[in-house]
């Protein structure tokens, strides 16, 4: 069957998914015949899903290695989006955090699973190392038994069956005292992981209830033994916990406002898989407090009803999209179509191919940079193939005011910033203009145009430059030649940072 039936619409979106999420899981980059032998798929169509999921944004091609783009964690964004959980009780865990000095970790469940969705860790030599969208077994930590007390009987038999226990950030227990815990849990109002996760980390955690009483998110204090037992950590700990979970429910039970919207991807041509488009932009209309009816997302996709009806019947038998009444929510396990691995990306790996296309582009170095002290520091950089060159690493530090880069840096700051003071003519150029061209300055024959990175706020959290010879052209070349593509290169790298920074944060180091 074609993909005008409803049978064949549900194929390529279920099998581009696939792909999607065995790029997701892998720990270095697969190449088309690696995916085909993985999913089982004929490589004819692994090759088409890769062009449909480039097209879309969600993956990269790079030589003949197929790598995620931070674009794939919109569908991850949508769910986050939509649970209404994050902004308010992520600020709030934050807030925790803080007042205990211990990790705090936000999460949901997740069929016979928990589910992270935020984590405000404290940085430590023994910190920890969960992500968001990490995925345990409810035994295995401390918010599964205040879950399992509302489980239905399909969910319990779903647990002892178990058919991939594989799709666990870390395996299940084989036997355990997992009932006598649930019913500890319940009577208690709390929760505690003695070293089940590993040797040496412990928790305790409390439950969220929405206005029917159920326990719809869980809110966890992590720490080590290297600091407390976990009798000593629920004495710390817990009278605190009770008092910050109670604000939480308040928020909890706020009406969530739209805040953040996923873009919806691009169309596609007619030579890619427009069922697997078709599935991506629903998953990513969904990302809205409460839901969506039928109609809600034919209108926000622009799909006829019969068309969203068969993308929203695929994502349910996926189990991404759950109806809720006459309205379809996201299921948190969308957060594994990319989001989970992209919150490994540092600002540098984000940056690094937009540099590398820009070089390609003008055939001359690029660098990116953040404001440290009075200096620039260099993050990413992508050298030009010239003999002559200039020769500055990753790490490398300039002061700020004699480069182009230091200089966009500088001009943002508060003019009230001492680092701000010197040389104020130029930077009140630099504000002007929006560039920085310097000539000579850090070393005779080079010359270097800069533009800001900025991030969600408008706040440049980075400088992105380009480095040449002066004796090829003059200023004013260099300028028309360069800063078309700087510009460009670097709203591609804040759009990047935009996917990536909704509701994670990424060190800018």
């Amino acid at each position: 069957m074609g993909e005008g039936g409803e049978a064949g619409a549900a194929g390529p979106l279920e099998r581009g998914l696939e792909v999607l999420g065995t790029i997701s899981r892998a720990r270095a980059p697969m190449r088309p015949a690696d995916l085909a032998r993985a999913t089982g798929l004929a490589r004819s169509t692994v090759d088409r899903i890769i062009a449909t999921l480039a097209a879309a944004g969600h993956l990269r091609v790079r030589e003949r290695d197929v790598v995620l783009a931070p674009q794939a964690m919109e569908p991850g964004n949508a769910y986050l989006a939509g649970t209404g959980l994050c902004e308010e009780l992520a600020a709030q865990a934050v807030a925790l955090a803080d007042e205990l000095d211990e990790s705090v970790s936000l999460a949901v469940p997740d069929r016979d699973g928990v589910r992270f969705v935020a984590q405000s860790p404290r940085r430590r030599t023994m910190s920890v190392a969960f992500r968001v969208g990490d995925l345990l077994p409810a035994e295995r930590c401390a918010p599964g038994p205040l879950f399992a007390a509302d489980w239905d009987e399909e969910t319990r038999r779903g647990r002892r069956d178990r058919p991939d226990p594989g799709r666990f950030s870390i395996p299940p227990l084989p036997s355990d005292s997992f009932d006598g815990r649930i019913t500890a849990a319940v009577a208690d109002g709390y929760s505690v992981d003695d070293q089940l996760i590993e040797p040496g980390l412990i928790a305790v955690a409390v439950p969220l209830r929405d206005t029917a009483g159920t326990a719809v998110c869980a809110v966890s204090v992590v720490s080590h033994t290297s600091r407390h037992t976990a009798a000593s950590l629920l004495e710390h700990a817990g009278p605190v916990l009770a008092r910050r979970a109670a604000g939480m429910e308040t928020a909890l039970a706020a009406p969530a406002e739209p805040g953040y919207v996923p873009a919806v991807p691009p169309e596609l041509g007619p030579d890619l898989l427009s069922s697997l488009g078709r599935g991506l932009s629903v998953l990513t209309a969904l990302g809205t407090p409460g839901g969506l009816t039928l109609s809600e997302v034919a209108g926000r996709t622009g799909l006829p009803r019969a068309t969203a009806r068969r993308a929203l019947l695929g994502l349910a038998h996926l189990g991404h999209v759950r109806a809720d009444g006459r309205r379809f929510v996201l299921l948190p396990s969308v957060l594994d179509l990319g989001y989970r691995s992209l919150t490994a990306l540092s600002f540098g790996d984000l940056a690094r191919p937009h540099l590398a296309a820009l070089v390609a582009r003008v055939d001359d170095s690029a660098s990116l940079a953040v404001l440290d002290g009075a200096e620039a520091r260099y993050v990413a950089r992508a050298p030009a193939g010239r003999l002559m060159r200039a020769t500055i690493e990753v790490g490398t530090r300039l002061p700020a005011r004699v480069t182009a880069l230091g200089r966009v840096l500088l001009a943002d700051l508060d003019p009230a910033d001492a680092r701000a003071e010197p040389d104020a003519a130029p930077l009140a150029a630099v504000r002007r203009d929006g560039h920085s061209l310097v000539d000579h300055e850090l070393e005779d024959g080079l010359r270097s145009l800069a533009v800001p990175v900025r991030d969600r706020s408008g706040r440049a959290v980075a400088a992105l430059g380009v480095s040449c010879p002066t004796g090829r052209e003059t200023p004013d070349q260099t300028l028309a030649r360069l800063l078309g593509p700087l510009e460009e290169t670097a709203a591609a790298v804040e759009a990047d940072l935009s996917v990536v920074t909704a509701f994670h944060d990424l060190p800018i180091v």
